[in-house]
């Protein structure tokens, strides 16, 4: 038997200042130009922070669209609800007109909002409050309808506490994650970038379609170092919000965003990697198990014909493939040329990051353990029930 906690019920609006972020008008907006955050940024409960975007501000707009610590960011549209808690990440930063900012009053917590805003979205409760038919939308009106269960502070603080803890460890991995790939890149670049490879002393350079190179390497196209395996079988939102042990791989940097039973439409290991693109933010991620994907995810191998190191590979189409829709962009993509070392220089890569990217892989890992549980306490703590 369940007794009802009773605590109140407030509309956002009651308990927060709201406001909309500035319209992107090249041609009208005046002013130094600043970065901004815009709706792809905006992730469940982080940010993705790299490449931001810039428009002008005037001074007298640096703060109505300008973020504090504690102001919880909320999409207008694409996704609208989805959010994340700013903590001072980026000075000076703003945000664009397909962002809420939710700043709260004294009377609410906003570690406490924030965790309320991702069990509320787990539930759906946002959508009575769209616009749109096809495309939805989270205008200001409606957004300060939404009512919160709102106990006292101790409460909310000690609700926001047992939860921080795991978004805690969550974003130490992350940041341990972050260091690991930017060792591996940054070796990437030293041996094919720079050409400071071993033996590179006693090289000879020859003259390319791409400059000059070390002697003994060669330009190839994409097309020519991957082929594609087909993605099978995929998986709706409603069965990717399903629990099991098999990971879906979604187009958001976010990656795994659900887990399954069934078997997966793409076989990978720890030690028979593959390599994705994923259509959102046109970004490639290497994949160490076996996953299904949904919505635009391209899972891709080494071609046999040249038996090159699946981690070489990765690094070397990573962050050529910009363009929104690559499926209709395909033969471009495919066209782009690269510089292609000999296998044994590749391998020999391989063996260099392979235990930098296990490491990440079981450090994601137990990021995802650690979302799954976080999501899993949300209802227990959050329900108005007990």
């Amino acid at each position: 038997m369940t007794t009802k906690r009773c605590w109140p019920k407030h509309k956002l609006g009651e308990v927060a200042d709201l406001c909309l972020g500035k319209m992107l008008d090249k041609n009208k907006n005046k002013g130094e130009l600043h970065p901004y955050l815009g709706n792809i940024h905006v992730r469940w409960g982080m940010f993705d922070l790299e490449s931001l975007p810039q428009m002008r501000f005037e001074k007298h707009e640096h703060e109505r669209y300008g973020l504090k610590r504690g102001d919880l960011v909320v999409c207008e549209g694409g996704e609208p609800g989805r959010c994340a808690l700013w903590n001072d990440q980026v000075p000076n930063l703003k945000i664009q007109k397909a962002l809420h900012r939710v700043r709260p009053h004294p009377c609410l917590d906003s570690h406490y909002l924030l965790y309320w805003f991702l069990w509320a979205g787990q539930r759906s409760y946002f959508d009575q409050f769209f616009t749109g038919a096809t495309i939805k939308h989270l205008p200001g009106e409606k957004l300060a309808m939404v009512e919160i269960d709102l106990p006292d502070l101790p409460t909310q603080r000690k609700i926001a506490g047992i939860l921080s803890a795991y978004d805690d460890l969550i974003e130490n991995n992350l940041r341990r994650i972050k260091i690991l790939e930017q060792m591996a890149q940054s070796l990437y670049r030293e041996w094919f970038v720079h050409f400071r490879f071993p033996g590179h002393e006693s090289a000879r350079v020859i003259d390319s379609e791409l400059g000059q190179i070390p002697k003994g390497w060669e330009v190839r196209t994409i097309e020519e170092l991957v082929k594609r395996i087909p993605v099978g079988k995929k998986y709706d939102q409603k069965t990717a919000n399903s629990t099991g042990t098999v990971p879906i791989f979604d187009q958001g940097k976010t990656g795994v965003i659900g887990y399954h039973d069934d078997q997966p439409g793409v076989e990978a290991s720890e030690t028979d990697p593959v390599i994705v693109f994923a259509n959102h933010t046109c970004y490639q991620r290497l994949i160490h198990y076996s996953f299904s994907a949904i919505q635009n995810v391209l899972p891709f191998l080494p071609s046999p014909l040249l038996l090159r190191n699946i981690y070489w590979l990765h690094y070397a189409t990573n962050g050529r493939l910009v363009l929104n829709d690559y499926k209709g962009h395909w033969p471009e993509f495919a066209a782009l040329l690269v510089i292609v070392p000999p296998a044994e220089i590749c391998q020999r890569f391989g063996v260099f990051i392979e235990p930098l990217s296990l490491e990440m892989l079981k450090l994601q890992r137990a990021v995802d353990v650690l979302r799954r549980t976080r999501d899993l306490l949300l209802p227990k703590l959050l329900n108005n029930d007990e």
